[in-house]
C-alpha cells in the first residue's frame, strides 16, 4: 500500500522526538506540519528533512487540504480535546497525542466518547511502556520472580497531572492492568505550578488500592525536586525498583541475595520507535494499541479521583462519578489553599 500520510500539529520539543522515530518507519510519509509559529514549523521541517511537507499555521485548514491518515499532536494540554474533535470530524484515521489526556475529567470522558463514536484510533504518549527495563520488569512479575505482588511505592515529581500520568500508567502495566478500587489523597496548593497552561499542585501524597488488593503509596513534588522517579514493587519473595525510563535501580530476591540481574540500558530513542510502531501497526491490524486512550483514561481517572478526594476530604471510590471538572483548580479558584494560592492563580 501507499505510505501513511502523516501530519504534525505542534512542532516543539516533543514533536522532535516523534520525528526522529518516524524517520525509522518506512511506512510513513510526513505531508504537512502545523504550528502557530511559522518559523518553528519551517525550522522543524528543515531539521528533519521533511522537504515535501506543506507548512500551516491553522491545523484545521491543514486537515482539510492534506487529508492525513495519521496526526501526531504535540499541543499543550488544554488544546487536546479541540484538536481531536477537529481530526475526528475531518476523517483522520489515527491521532497520537502527547499526554496527559485533558485538563478536566469531563474533557477526558469526551475524548473517549469521540474515539468510540468516530472510530478514530486515539493514543497517548506513555512511551515508558516500551522501555526495555520496564518490559523486563513486567516479565519478572509475570514469572513470579518476586512472588506475589503486595504493594508499590510511586514517586513522580513534579505533579500529578502531567507527570503522574506516566507513573500511574506504569503502575497499571506492572499490576496486570488491574483497576484501582479507591484513592485517598492530599495536595499542597499554596504555591501552584503552571504546567503547559494547566495549574497544578506543588506536592501530593496519598494511597490507592487496586481491585486485586495491591496497595500503593504515592509521593510527588515537594522541596526536594531531585527525588527518585519511578516505582518500587514489593512482593512476597523480593522487590525491584525501576525508574520512569526503565533503569532498574535495585532488585533483590530474599532467598538469593547474590542474584544480580543483567538489565538493558535506557534508550529513549528506542522507546519512541516503539511508540510509532504501536500507532501504525495497530492501525494496520485493527487491534487495540498498547497506548490506547482506554489505558490513558484509567490513569487520568486516578488523578482526578485523587483531586476529588482532596475536595471531599474523604476516600473516593472508582469508577469516578459525579465529577466533570478539575477539582484541584476549583479548590484553587475558591481560595481553599490560602493567599499564596490566590496569588499563584
Amino acid at each position: 500500500m501507499d505510505k501513511y500520510r502523516i501530519a504534525f500539529i505542534g512542532c516543539g520539543n516533543r514533536a522532535k522526538r516523534h520525528a526522529e522515530a518516524l524517520r525509522a518507519d518506512a511506512r510513513c510519509r510526513v505531508v504537512a506540519v502545523s504550528d502557530l509559529n511559522p518559523e518553528a514549523a519551517e525550522s522543524f521541517r528543515a531539521a528533519f528533512e521533511f522537504g515535501e511537507a506543506a507548512v500551516y499555521t491553522d491545523y484545521e485548514a491543514m486537515l482539510a487540504a492534506e487529508k492525513p491518515n495519521i496526526v501526531i499532536s504535540c499541543l499543550w494540554t488544554p488544546q487536546h480535546l479541540p484538536m481531536f474533535r477537529a481530526c475526528a470530524a475531518a476523517g483522520v484515521r489515527a491521532v497520537h497525542s502527547e499526554k496527559p489526556m485533558a485538563p478536566t475529567w469531563g474533557d477526558c470522558l469526551e475524548m473517549a466518547r469521540l474515539a468510540e463514536t468516530s472510530g478514530c484510533q486515539l493514543t497517548f504518549c506513555h512511551q515508558r511502556r516500551f522501555a526495555a527495563g520496564n518490559r523486563l520488569v513486567r516479565e519478572w512479575l509475570k514469572d513470579g520472580r518476586f512472588g506475589k505482588l503486595l504493594r508499590m511505592d510511586l514517586y513522580s515529581p513534579p505533579n500529578l497531572l502531567d507527570c503522574g500520568t506516566h507513573t500511574f500508567d506504569q503502575a497499571l502495566s506492572f499490576n496486570e492492568e488491574s483497576g484501582v478500587k479507591w484513592v485517598l489523597g492530599a495536595v499542597d496548593g499554596t504555591n501552584p505550578l503552571n504546567w503547559f497552561s494547566v495549574r497544578a499542585e506543588s506536592m501530593a501524597v496519598g494511597t490507592l488500592v487496586f481491585a486485586n488488593g495491591v496497595r500503593a503509596a504515592l509521593q510527588t513534588g515537594g522541596p526536594d525536586q531531585d527525588m527518585h522517579t519511578g516505582v518500587r514493587l514489593i512482593g512476597t519473595e523480593g522487590f525491584v525498583e525501576v525508574d520512569w525510563d526503565g533503569r532498574v535501580a535495585e532488585a533483590r530476591i530474599y532467598d538469593d541475595p547474590s542474584w544480580k540481574p543483567e538489565v538493558p540500558e535506557a534508550d529513549e530513542a528506542a522507546q519512541m520507535i516503539g511508540v510509532i510502531d504501536d500507532v501504525v501497526s495497530s492501525l494496520e491490524a485493527g487491534r487495540e494499541p498498547e497506548l490506547s486512550y482506554r489505558k490513558a483514561l484509567r490513569a487520568s481517572e486516578i488523578i482526578y479521583a485523587f483531586y476529588e478526594s482532596v475536595r471531599r476530604h474523604a476516600r473516593v471510590e472508582l469508577p469516578l462519578a459525579g465529577v466533570t471538572d478539575n477539582p484541584f483548580i476549583q479548590l484553587l479558584d475558591a481560595g481553599h489553599f490560602g493567599l499564596a494560592a490566590e496569588q499563584g492563580a
